[in-house]
């Protein structure tokens, strides 16, 4: 079948845990359980046609090879395979592939070989990985990984509800420097760093090296492209004055949307997309 080729960013909904406070359960990701490249694949839309999607249809569904008992409550009676739906106006975007390559090779194992599906703008775990079975159903799905895990609280009426996550939230991050690295006083040191949307596009960028009290607007170092990261740089002259300094980064999306000052205890321990803290030392042993 004809394929398409496209950039995308996937990030774990779970990435950057470690900045939570107080410390939370669950893998401690600092700032890596992002990435960003070239897939190439089949449009999931392309196979539905072919398949004859009916128009009852609400979700369709990925399922992965990977399945196992999860240890944390509620613990299910038997194992799982790893499934997650789509609801089906996403799933009939062109862009929501089921892809066998990466950056122009076959899938690496560990990236899903031999097809796993890419769901550019949505949470990694969308992104099913050596998906085995693809299945349209009438109802909502209810799998564990996107009600007992993967999920967050919603409220309707006052109530609370427990919903799927999907959407990426807008987010940045410091590449450069590192946490606690040390730095020469009164020099011009260039902070580098990435950030990314769901459906949006990144717009602008600001940085503080006064833990946010004031902001300075940083250069964007490629064009938005819808889905992808862009990279961006700030040059700071870093102070006279030795002592410990920490670093933030906030974004701006096409919509007017700007990255919350702290996390939203409804998604858990998910979606940590406020400002992160980079503290770093300026003396002279950075020199």
């Amino acid at each position: 079948m004809p394929t398409e080729t496209r950039v995308a960013t996937l990030e774990c909904a779970g990435n950057s845990r470690v900045f939570l406070v107080p410390q939370v359960a669950g893998a401690q990701w600092e700032l890596g359980a992002v990435g960003n490249a070239e897939w190439t694949g089949v449009p999931l839309a392309d196979l539905l046609e072919r398949a004859g999607l009916e128009e009852d249809a609400c979700e369709i569904v990925f399922e992965g090879a990977d399945q196992g008992t999860p240890t944390e409550e509620p613990v299910p009676p038997g194992p799982v395979s790893y499934a997650r739906s789509l609801p089906r106006d996403k799933a009939l975007q062109r862009e929501v592939l089921i892809a066998y390559q990466m950056n122009g090779r076959d899938l690496p194992l560990d990236h899903g070989y031999p097809v796993r599906a890419v769901v550019p703008g949505h949470y990694g775990m969308a992104s099913v990985k050596w998906l085995t079975r693809v299945h349209a159903v009438r109802e909502p799905f209810r799998g564990y990984w996107q009600t007992s895990d993967y999920g967050y609280w919603d409220f309707v009426d006052g109530k609370p509800v427990r919903r799927a996550l999907g959407e990426m939230k807008l987010k940045s991050e410091i590449a450069r420097p590192r946490v606690y690295e040390t730095l020469a006083p009164n020099q011009l040191y260039t902070v580098f760093g990435a950030a990314w949307a769901g459906e949006s596009e990144v717009t602008e960028i600001a940085v503080s090296t006064d833990g946010g009290r004031s902001w300075a607007e940083a250069e964007f170092l490629d064009p938005a492209q819808r889905h992808a990261w862009r990279c961006w740089k700030y040059d700071w002259l870093t102070p006279t004055k030795l002592g410990q300094y920490t670093l933030l980064a906030r974004a701006k999306d096409a919509s007017g949307s700007v990255q919350p000052n702290k996390h939203d205890p409804s998604y858990g321990t998910y979606v940590i997309n406020h400002p992160l803290p980079i503290e770093v030392f300026v003396n002279d042993a950075g020199r």
